[in-house]
């Protein structure tokens, strides 16, 4: 009589157990120590494609993906000798052919020779993992396509540069009777030799065996700034272009001295470009300091952006919102990518025809 009641009493806990086994999500199984399964619930079947008959007639292996059988072998083998297998990986082929990647848990009972396991899907995981890693070999191609057009140009350019250079070196001022003719000769030897001094930096940076050491400095906003407005003097002259400068809250920051003049440079550069017919170009630039996050605020009156437009594509390479056919949509391009390089982040504020301010956060 006691038997009888001990029976009825596991029994009823086997019962109690099969809604689990039933309805999880999960996918439950249970094999022996042969390589057959012995149980599978529904789940297992509804991802395979095949009814637990199907699946419990036969070996596990006819299952498994072939590039996967001798690592499952070696984790079968490790569960005989009582070793648990944890985040354990391997592909399926389900009865449409389909691979699936799933990740089990499963413990051994040696006495009983059956192994008990759940695993879970992940083979969208997987699939995320595949387009990260192909978008990461895609753009490091690409970064390293645009490291040697860049080397390349800067390379190439340094030669005419200094031919140039030589040509002003052999003009005769003293015979130039024009003071006008003499400030535009001086003009244009400076800007020359800001130019080359330029591509000798890029040359120098793109030389270095892993591309990824950038100099710091600590940098003047004020002279950097001003070195970039003497780089383009003529033309900011021609538009008559005013400045505006106020760096009391910070005058100096930690920066890389050629990313910080390309930055000033296009951010200039643009604001000449995009400006309103008719309208002086007015230029302000300013720094402070929000939350304790040092900020570099570049604000113009030129056209502006249609923000609900052009949203995430400001920053874009080849991205063009004008008319004007000297855009090559490469100028935002570089400031974003160095601003974000050094770990800093860049956030834009327009409206058309009410100008546009940048405001650059520095790591």
């Amino acid at each position: 009589m006691r038997k009888g009641k001990i029976r009825i009493a596991q029994e009823h806990e086997v019962f109690k157990m099969e809604p689990f086994f039933e309805l999880s999500l999960d996918l439950l199984c249970i094999a022996d120590f042969n390589g057959y399964f012995k149980k599978v619930n529904p789940a297992f079947c509804k991802l395979m494609g095949y009814s637990s008959a199907e699946l419990m007639a036969r070996p596990i292996n006819d299952f498994i993906h072939k590039e996967d059988h001798n690592l499952t072998s070696m984790g079968r083998e490790g569960l005989r000798r009582s070793i648990p297998l944890q985040n354990f990986e391997n592909r399926y082929t389900t009865k449409t052919g389909q691979v699936v990647w799933l990740s089990w848990t499963a413990v051994s009972l040696p006495d009983e020779q059956l192994v008990y396991a759940i695993a879970k899907n992940i083979t969208h995981i997987k699939r995320l993992d595949e387009e990260k890693n192909t978008l990461l070999t895609n753009f490091t191609r690409i970064n390293e396509n645009l490291k040697l057009l860049t080397y390349s140009t800067s390379h190439d350019l340094r030669s005419p540069v200094s031919n140039l250079l030589m040509v002003f070196d052999l003009l005769d001022t003293v015979a130039i009777e024009d003071d006008e003719v003499k400030e535009m000769i001086e003009i244009l030897k400076s800007t020359t030799s800001t130019l080359k001094g330029t591509l000798n930096k890029y040359v120098d940076m793109l030389g270095n065996s892993d591309g990824t050491n950038v100099p710091i400095e600590t940098l003047s906003l004020s002279k950097t700034l001003r070195v970039v407005q003497n780089s383009i003097a003529s033309l900011i002259l021609s538009v008559g272009a005013k400045f505006s400068t106020d760096f009391s809250a910070f005058e100096e920051v930690a920066f890389n001295r050629t990313y910080l003049e390309s930055i000033f440079l296009n951010l200039i550069t643009n604001s000449i470009k995009y400006a309103r017919t008719g309208v002086p170009v007015q230029i302000f630039v300013s720094s402070k300091v929000v939350n304790n996050e040092r900020q570099l605020v570049y604000t113009d009156n030129g056209q502006g952006f249609n923000m609900d437009e052009v949203k995430d594509k400001i920053f874009g390479l080849h991205q063009r919102f004008g008319n004007n056919e000297d855009s090559k949509g490469v100028g935002l391009y570089l400031v974003h990518n160095h601003v974000t390089s050094l770990g800093g982040r860049i956030e834009v504020e327009s409206e058309v025809n009410k100008g546009a301010t940048f405001i650059i956060t520095f790591a």
